[in-house]
């Protein structure tokens, strides 16, 4: 029987406070932007610094059993491989993972006094690019293993996989994965530590994520621009072709994607979770939102807008060129229009059939024959949870009741997680445990993201408690 919360509690906070919170600090600080975001990334060495700031602290920490090594193949981002000798050398595995680069800065976003590269204390938070989404991972791992053999508790063998491109649709995992497969194992239990919690006052595991289809269009209809008193009504303009097409895929009166390529069944256990979420949670799941007054949410029913998020496919413009700004626009109608979709697409939809679709539907039969170009087209698999068996979701409720006072809760998360449909492919078998710290108002990949301090040292104890009772499941006849 587990008796040593308190203890355990003890510990990580204290070794949080006076050693984890500054290296996060030192590592906030490195502007290591994912590569599809900073093309000199291989250059100039900022992935490399954070990989070795991360690995050096690791090194020092005097975990038994202790073996790591940086992995860096020709023109791939880096992997920290950590292995951790089990109890007895016990060979049943546990894999956890969690990845280190990061989205760009947006810094004119942050508020006055934030940065996201100057870390920040702030009523109990760390703000800073990085922290939360996902470089207190490996800091999570390594002190949760320690403070079970600080109090001399068994746990399986452990293998800790810090990838360097994540945020970039983990490019390189497959190459890493195929060649560290012998070493990694068979794994029976996977925790994965980049995802979402929906409040701060329990522990939290996601059930589900969402894929992801992003492509560039450009619709191109003159060689040069043109008067707009001469072109219009002779010219279709390149952006309302761009609003035809985009019409193919969604309601613009509702928001709903319209093709059923995209569409998936919702499994009822997902229901029920969400009913439950959704009562705990209450108006948070949209208030939680940086809404300017008085704009109202796509629903104010609760279960739907949980749905919606984990479920149900939504199409967003994150990029636009082609546009002058307000103060150099002339009265010009403009050679072309170009936008970045982002088409995020059920946990259970099949992500290749899902580009295939969406290159279709942008260029099949082009309104005025106008030049349609696709660019920069990936995606990326959603996964849905297999079943938790019956010691992991007993033990997940103890420890949230344990650390947090409060019963564990599931989530479907609307973001996308690559390495997640890989490796539930690879091992079949093992159990999931997919959690994290992103919670309400945490923002990551916008501006003032943070890492909840105090909510990230109970989760830590979770997942150290959790490791000790996979222990027990597997060497208890």
């Amino acid at each position: 029987v587990f008796v040593m919360s308190t203890n355990i509690y003890e510990l990580i906070s204290t070794q949080w406070d006076s050693d984890v919170i500054p290296k996060i600090q030192e590592y906030v600080s490195i502007p290591n932007q994912s590569p599809a975001f900073d093309p000199e990334w291989n250059t100039n060495k900022l992935i490399d610094n954070a990989t070795d700031l991360l690995l050096e602290w690791a090194n020092k920490q005097n975990v038994a059993g202790y073996k790591a090594e940086i992995i860096k193949e020709q023109n791939r981002t880096p992997v920290i491989f950590i292995e951790i000798s089990g109890t007895d050398n016990t060979q049943e595995t546990i894999m956890m993972y969690g990845h280190l680069d990061k989205q760009p800065p947006m810094t004119e976003a942050w508020e006055q006094g934030l940065g996201p590269y100057t870390p920040v204390i702030k009523n109990g938070k760390l703000y800073g690019r990085g922290a939360a989404d996902d470089g207190y991972s490996i800091f999570t791992a390594i002190t949760s293993i320690k403070a079970l053999q600080t109090q001399k508790l068994p746990h399986a063998r452990i293998v800790v996989f810090i990838e360097a491109s994540e945020e970039s649709g983990s490019p390189d995992l497959d190459s890493y994965i195929e060649k560290l497969a012998p070493r990694i194992g068979q794994p029976t239990l996977i925790i994965c530590l980049d995802s979402g919690c929906g409040n701060y006052d329990q522990f939290w595991l996601t059930t589900s994520l969402r894929g992801m289809v992003a492509a560039s269009i450009t619709v191109s209809v003159l060689k040069e621009g043109v008067h707009s008193g001469a072109a219009s009504g002779i010219v279709p303009s390149s952006f309302r072709i761009l609003r035809i097409i985009l019409s193919r895929l969604e309601d613009s009166a509702t928001g709903r994607v319209l093709p059923e390529t995209f569409q998936a069944e919702i499994p009822l256990s997902r229901i029920e979770q969400t009913k439950r979420c959704a009562e705990a949670l209450g108006t948070t799941v949209y208030t939680e939102m940086p809404f300017l007054e008085n704009v109202q949410p796509m629903s104010t029913d609760l279960e739907t807008l949980l749905l919606n998020k984990a479920w149900r496919p939504f199409l967003s413009v994150t990029g636009a060129e082609g546009f002058p700004t307000l103060k150099t626009a002339g009265n010009v109608l403009r050679t072309s229009s170009s936008l970045k979709l982002s088409l995020r697409i059920p946990p259970t939809v099949d992500h290749e059939v899902a580009k295939k679709e969406l290159i279709r539907i942008l260029t099949e039969n082009p309104p005025y024959n106008a030049k349609i170009t696709i660019d920069n087209v990936h995606a990326g698999s959603g996964w849905n949870s297999p079943d938790l068996e019956p010691w992991l979701e007993k033990a997940a409720d103890k420890v949230s009741q344990e650390f947090y006072q409060r019963p564990c809760n599931f989530i479907g998360e609307g973001g996308s997680i690559p390495f997640m449909g890989m490796l539930g492919k690879m091992f079949p078998k093992a159990q999931f445990l997919i959690t994290g710290v992103l919670g309400p108002q945490s923002n990551a990949h916008g501006p003032n993201e943070f890492l909840h301090i105090e909510y990230t040292k109970k989760l830590t104890c979770c997942v150290s408690k959790i490791v000790y009772e996979h222990y027990l499941h597997h060497h208890t006849k």
